[in-house]
């Protein structure tokens, strides 16, 4: 699967910023704790890589709490980065949008970096690349902040996605339509699991790895560089 091809996808764009947090539990307060976790080790005045930044919402998140911080934010779909300049809107003086992957932003260093609702689009080779891109990007015990569809070890990630896939549709979703939707995700996205998760961040070259939001199908991790 090529992960920038729905993020193209005009209608999807269009939807992308009212639909995501309807997917996603708890995204505002997602935003909140990555924050929390940044600030206890980047500066006032940090410079923050955003990974998988198009559509801006997080940037938006970030940029309004911390008035000091600047950003970099990478994404490989046009369409997305468009989108994130208008979420922005005056924010945007502070945010360096660039398209590409990792490999396209500044060798930084930075001083703390997230990666959201993106690394479950990669295999686990390029997730390991990837998190080895950002690792060398960054301050020694910068913080690094991931968030992605995870199932815990030794269970069936489509059970998983089938609550996810319910929780988005709310009441409008039956079991039936929550599980074809879990089985076209997983066959879609090369989902792991939290050991495999955890060890692919040790294995990028972080430290302190800890889990700090788990929600349905998704889990968020803390780092250090």
């Amino acid at each position: 699967m090529d992960p920038v091809q729905p993020f193209d996808d005009p209608a999807m764009v269009a939807n992308y910023a009212q639909s995501t947090p309807r997917k996603v539990p708890g995204f505002a307060d997602l935003h909140r704790m990555a924050v929390l976790l940044l600030a206890e080790r980047a500066p006032e005045t940090a410079t923050i890589l955003v990974v998988g930044a198009g559509g801006g919402l997080e940037l938006t998140a970030f940029a309004g709490a911390q008035a000091g911080w600047r950003f970099v934010g990478v994404d490989p779909s046009a369409a997305m980065l468009d989108l994130a300049r208008r979420v922005l809107g005056p924010l945007q003086a502070r945010v360096a949008l660039l398209r590409g992957h990792v490999d396209d932003a500044p060798p930084g260093p930075f001083d703390g970096a997230t990666c959201l609702l993106t690394l479950h689009f990669l295999t686990k080779d390029e997730r390991l690349r990837t998190l080895r891109e950002i690792h060398r990007r960054l301050r020694p015990q910068a913080p690094l902040i991931v968030a992605h569809h995870s199932h815990p070890t030794g269970s069936e990630p489509i059970r998983w996605l089938a609550r996810s896939a319910a929780f988005a549709g709310e009441a409008t979703t039956n079991s039936a339509q929550a599980a074809a939707a879990a089985a076209s995700m997983a066959e879609r996205l090369p989902i792991l699991s939290v050991e495999e998760d955890e060890a692919v961040l040790r294995q990028a070259g972080f430290s302190e790895v800890a889990l700090f939001y788990a929600a349905l199908s998704f889990r968020g991790w803390v780092a250090a560089a």
